[in-house]
C-alpha cells in the first residue's frame, strides 16, 4: 500500500487530492499549517485506515525537515504533494514598499523555498529506497502573469522551473517529478470571485474546475503517470489560458 504526504490537505485542493488518494487505497499523511480541526475534519472523510496529520511551517527550514521525520517515521514514503500554498494580494501600485516586501518574502518562502526544501528531503530518502514521486502544485499565473500578486506569479514560475531541474537530476534514480498547472479552482476560499462575469467570461467551459478534476490529475501523476512524463507540467485550466 502506497503512502504519500500531502501539504497543505486540511480544506480545498489538498483534501480533495487527500480523497482522491485515500479512494485508491493510498495511506495519506496531511500536513497542515494552522487548521489542525479542519485538518482532523478531512482525515476523518478519508477511505480506509491508518491515515494522519502532521503539523509544520513551511517557511522554516527546520520544521520542513521535522516533518519530513515524522511524515515518514522510518517508513517508505511513495510520493509528496507539495499543494500549499498562499496568494497575497499586492498590487505594485498601490501597495506600500513595507508590505510590498513583506508578501514577496512570505510568499516566495512558502510557495518556493517551502517545496524546494522538503523535495530535498524527499528525493535523497527516495533514491535510497529505489524511486518515489514528487507532484508540485503551479498555475496557469506562473505563464500569463498575476498583476495584483506578481510574487504568486513569481513563485510558482520558479516552482516549474526547479520541479524541471529535479526531473533532470532525479530521473536516474527512478524518482520522477510532476507539476499540475491549475487555473481557477472552486474552493471555498475563492467562492465569491469565480461567479464574477469577468471570471466566467475567460472560461471557454463557461466554469472553472472542479477540486476533484485537479485531485483526479494529481493522483494519476503521484500513482500512474508512466516515467517519461517526468518534467511535464499539465495545465488544468478549461482552455482558459493556452500555451505550445
Amino acid at each position: 500500500m502506497a503512502k504519500i504526504l500531502v501539504t497543505g490537505a486540511s480544506g480545498g485542493i489538498g483534501a480533495a487530492i487527500s480523497r482522491a488518494l485515500a479512494a485508491r487505497g493510498v495511506t495519506v499523511v496531511l500536513h497542515y499549517q494552522k487548521g489542525r480541526d479542519a485538518a482532523e475534519s478531512t482525515r476523518r472523510t478519508l477511505k480506509g485506515d491508518g491515515h494522519s496529520i502532521v503539523q509544520a511551517d513551511l517557511t522554516d527550514p527546520k520544521a520542513i525537515g521535522r516533518l519530513w521525520q515524522e511524515a515518514s517515521a522510518g517508513q517508505r514514503i511513495d510520493a509528496v504533494v507539495n499543494n500549499a500554498g498562499i496568494f497575497p494580494n499586492h498590487p505594485p501600485l498601490t501597495t506600500d514598499f513595507d508590505d510590498w516586501a513583506a508578501a514577496w518574502q512570505r510568499t516566495l518562502t512558502t510557495n518556493l523555498l517551502g517545496p524546494a526544501h522538503l523535495s530535498h528531503f524527499a528525493a535523497r530518502a527516495m533514491a535510497d529506497q529505489g524511486g518515489g514521486r514528487i507532484v508540485n502544485i503551479s498555475s496557469r499565473g506562473a505563464y500569463r502573469g498575476e498583476p495584483t500578486a506578481p510574487a504568486y506569479a513569481a513563485s510558482k514560475a520558479g516552482l516549474n522551473a526547479m520541479s524541471q531541474s529535479l526531473a533532470k537530476a532525479l530521473a536516474p534514480k527512478s524518482v520522477f517529478v510532476y507539476v499540475v498547472a491549475p487555473g481557477w479552482v472552486a474552493t471555498e476560499r475563492v467562492a465569491k470571485s469565480i461567479t464574477d462575469p469577468a471570471v466566467l467570461a475567460d472560461q471557454p467551459l463557461g466554469r472553472v474546475a472542479t477540486p476533484d478534476e485537479v485531485a483526479e490529475v494529481v493522483a494519476f501523476c503521484a500513482l500512474d503517470a508512466p516515467a517519461s512524463l517526468t518534467g511535464a507540467i499539465l495545465d488544468i485550466n478549461g482552455a482558459s489560458y493556452l500555451r505550445s
